[in-house]
């Protein structure tokens, strides 16, 4: 809710008129109400539908066949972007950088993920929930010293499975840096990178997996959270880096067909190869997200970026909603 609280307080310090609707899978209850509250804009921040991240394309859905305009992006970029296992398919195909990936038993066959395996190590991912959602560094499996690493690798993809009633996927761990690359859109709906972010891994001693968890993201008394550090200044000798990333940024705003604001996280290897991790679409916006932080960065402040955001998909004056 500090997300949606913010922003709707920002719409209110720019003049507008808003209110909160939550979205449900009552979808004729929802739709009954946006009908009969007729808004010039939603601001789609629909994050997960009763509890589930793969439900989330259903708001712009329902939202196209009321005709009502909307921020961020579509229901196609939506299902897309938060399938990571699709994702990764369609950039692979596409030619651009992503972790070789292990999907669990019985889904993938022959003899390459066995081979694949021994390479490791392996981090285990949800398929459909972001905000690194069941991530601690027990996620990751170093095969080393496992005789069977793939039958072991997937023994724990199960157990994962189980134990939080979502699907999962191995992923191959990049040992390097992390880079989160922002967004949004310009005048012409063309992407803007804003400045790029690296979060630095500081005072990690030796043995302790570098992942951005689900403690470095939300237990502010966790080491994790301590030293996992944002920074926005680099040397001269980053600068062909950067370009790069920035340009393969871009590349997946165009690929995946995003709209108004997104980000793109990436792993840098040691021989300064970059790989695309996860493609964002309608990244969160809380004021201490690291978008947020992009964007001030750029010298926009919360309610200017919260304007930019609405002015393209403004097509009447009335009341401005938040869902």
């Amino acid at each position: 809710m500090v997300q949606v609280e913010a922003i709707a307080a920002a719409l209110s310090r720019l003049g507008c008129e808003t209110a909160l609707v939550p979205f449900s899978l009552d979808l004729e209850r929802v739709a009954a109400r946006l009908q009969a509250m007729q808004p010039a804009l939603v601001f789609n921040l629909v994050e997960m539908v009763n509890g589930y991240g793969q439900l989330i394309h259903l708001a712009p859905s329902l939202l196209d066949s009321l005709r009502l305009p909307y921020t961020g992006s579509g229901t196609e970029a939506l299902f897309l972007t938060s399938n990571k296992l699709l994702a990764k398919k369609i950039l692979k195909a596409s030619g651009i950088p992503t972790p070789p990936w292990i999907r669990r038993r019985g889904e993938q066959k022959g003899e390459e993920p066995k081979m694949w395996a021994e390479s490791g190590p392996w981090i285990i991912k949800s398929v459909w929930e972001h905000a690194s959602a069941g991530l601690d560094e027990s996620s990751v499996i170093d095969p080393a010293a496992l005789d069977d690493p793939f039958h072991h690798l997937c023994q724990r993809m199960e157990r994962y499975s189980e134990g939080f009633g979502r699907d999962c996927f191995a992923e191959k761990y990049i040992d390097g840096r992390e880079f989160n690359l922002s967004l949004l859109a310009d005048e012409s709906s063309e992407p803007w990178v804003l400045p790029v972010a690296e979060i630095r891994f500081d005072h990690y001693p030796d043995g302790r997996w570098k992942i951005v968890d689900y403690r470095a993201k939300w237990d502010e008394e966790s080491f994790e959270y301590q030293h996992t550090n944002r920074r926005f200044d680099f040397p001269d000798k980053d600068r062909p880096l950067l370009e790069r990333l920035s340009e393969l940024a871009k590349r997946c705003w165009q690929l995946f067909e995003l709209s108004g604001y997104a980000r793109v996280d990436f792993r840098v290897d040691q021989e300064g190869s970059p790989w695309v991790l996860e493609v964002n679409a309608n990244p969160c916006l809380s004021p201490d997200s690291g978008f947020v932080a992009a964007a001030k960065q750029a010298g926009l402040s919360f309610d200017q970026l919260i304007q930019r955001i609405i002015t393209p998909r403004l097509s009447k004056v009335g009341k401005w909603l938040v869902a």
